[in-house]
């Protein structure tokens, strides 16, 4: 089998309050896939469920040792998902409210492509 990619999004995603690079993630995978129809799963890969495609997502954020993989992934409704997280976006200065649980004045931003692969023959 072959694996060819059939489509690539990419998302940003923050957490202005809490400092939490899951939520900051999981929020860059979610814009990455907001506005996505996939016909061409069925109607050109030929496949007979979504969970046939394979959905690789690659996530650059602060602190990617604290990221939980599994609330990212979470995010995705189908297929066979695996996730690599790597050290990037941003950290910008923002403002800290004791009420909305901040640790400090940090808003953390992450970017994140999906990549949907199918397997094929050829």
């Amino acid at each position: 089998m072959v694996l060819k990619r059939l489509i690539i999004e990419m998302g940003m995603g923050v957490d202005q309050h809490g400092q939490e690079p899951t939520v900051a993630a999981a929020r860059a995978v979610r814009n990455a896939i907001a506005h996505n129809a996939l016909p061409g799963v069925w109607e050109v890969a030929g496949l007979s469920h979504p969970n046939e495609m394979i959905v690789e997502v690659q996530v650059a954020v602060p602190y990617p040792e604290q990221v939980r993989s599994e609330e990212v992934l979470a995010v995705l409704p189908f297929g066979r998902k695996s996730l690599k997280v790597e050290f990037g976006g941003m950290v910008v200065p923002g403002r800290a409210i004791p009420e909305l649980n901040d640790k400090n004045d940090e808003m953390l931003v992450a970017i994140a492509s999906v990549t949907v692969l199918v397997e094929t023959n050829q």
